[in-house]
C-alpha cells in the first residue's frame, strides 16, 4: 500500500524529477535522527551501501523519467512484476539456484503480464517507455539483492539513511542543475512530503522483511502493489485503464506468487 501510495504521489505531480528530489531530501531529514538513535553499522556493510546507494541513484532518475512519459498504471507493473524475474534468473546464474516447475511457470506468466500491460500492437513509440520501466525493475532487482546481504551487517534504519542521503544529494543537485532551484521550490509542497516519508517507511519495512527471509519471496511478495497500484488509478480516474492492462497486472501478481511458491 506504501509503495504504490509514494509512486502514485510521483507519478501524478508536474514535475516528476523536481518532486522525486524533493521526497528524497524529505526522507533524509525526517528519518536523520531516528537512524542515529539506532545506530549499527559494521565496517562489511559500507561495500553494499555503496553498491545500494549507486543503484538507488539510477533507480530514481529512471522512475521520475518513466513518469513524465506514461501512465502510473503502464509503468508501475512493468518495472514491479520485472524485477522478481530478474532476481531469479541473477539467483540461478550467480548464486546456483534452482528453479522449480512453479518458478519457471511464474516467469512465463509474469512475462505474459507484461506484454498485456505494455499492449501487444501499440505504437513504437511506447518503445523507450518500456525500456525506462525495465530499467527501473533491473534496478530493483539489482538493490534487493545487495541489500539481502547489506542488511546482515547493519541495522535496517541507518543503512537505509546512508543509502537515501548518498543517493538524495547528487539527484537533487543534478535537478536544480538542470531545471533550476525554482522547479525545486515549488516541488516542496505536501505531494514530495508525503511521497518521501511514504518511500523511507514502505523500504524499511522491506529491508525488516529481508532480515527474516530470503529475496526471492520478499521480492515477490512486494508485488501485490502493482495490483494496487492499477486498480486505484482505475478507481480514481486520473488516467483511463484499459481491461487488458488491469488483467496483465493480475497476471504479474499471480506470475510472481508463483515465483514465491517456487
Amino acid at each position: 500500500m506504501l509503495h504504490a501510495g509514494w509512486n502514485a504521489l510521483i507519478a501524478n505531480a508536474r514535475d516528476t524529477h523536481a518532486t522525486t528530489a524533493v521526497a528524497l531530501l524529505v526522507g533524509v531529514a525526517v528519518f536523520a535522527l531516528p537512524a542515529a538513535l539506532t545506530w549499527h553499522i559494521e565496517a562489511e556493510a559500507w561495500p553494499y551501501i555503496a553498491a545500494s546507494a549507486a543503484l538507488e541513484l539510477t533507480y530514481f532518475a529512471l522512475l521520475a523519467a518513466v513518469y513524465a512519459r506514461a501512465d502510473l498504471s503502464f509503468a508501475y507493473p512493468i518495472a514491479r512484476g520485472s524485477a522478481p524475474v530478474l532476481v531469479l534468473i541473477v539467483s540461478v546464474i550467480a548464486l546456483g539456484a534452482d528453479v522449480s516447475l512453479a518458478a519457471a511457470a511464474g516467469v512465463l506468466v509474469v512475462t505474459a503480464g507484461v506484454l498485456l500491460v505494455r499492449g501487444i500492437g501499440r505504437e513504437a513509440a511506447d518503445v523507450a517507455s518500456l525500456a525506462l520501466a525495465l530499467g527501473v525493475g533491473a534496478c530493483i532487482a539489482g538493490y534487493t539483492l545487495v541489500d539481502d546481504h547489506g542488511i546482515r551487517h547493519a541495522a535496517a534504519l541507518p543503512y537505509f539513511e546512508l543509502i537515501l542521503l548518498a543517493s538524495a544529494i547528487p539527484y537533487a543537485a543534478a535537478v536544480a542543475a538542470r531545471r533550476g532551484t525554482a522547479a525545486i521550490r515549488a516541488a516542496a509542497e505536501w505531494r514530495a512530503a508525503a511521497a518521501g516519508v511514504g518511500m523511507v517507511c514502505a523500504y524499511l519495512l522491506v529491508l525488516e522483511a529481508l532480515e527474516r527471509a530470503e529475496a526471492a519471496p520478499v521480492a515477490a511478495l512486494r508485488e501485490t502493489s502493482v495490483v494496487i497500484a492499477a486498480a486505484g488509478a482505475a478507481l480514481a480516474g486520473r488516467e483511463r485503464v484499459p481491461p487488458g492492462r488491469l488483467f496483465g497486472a493480475v497476471l504479474v501478481v499471480a506470475g510472481v506468487a508463483a515465483l514465491a511458491l517456487g
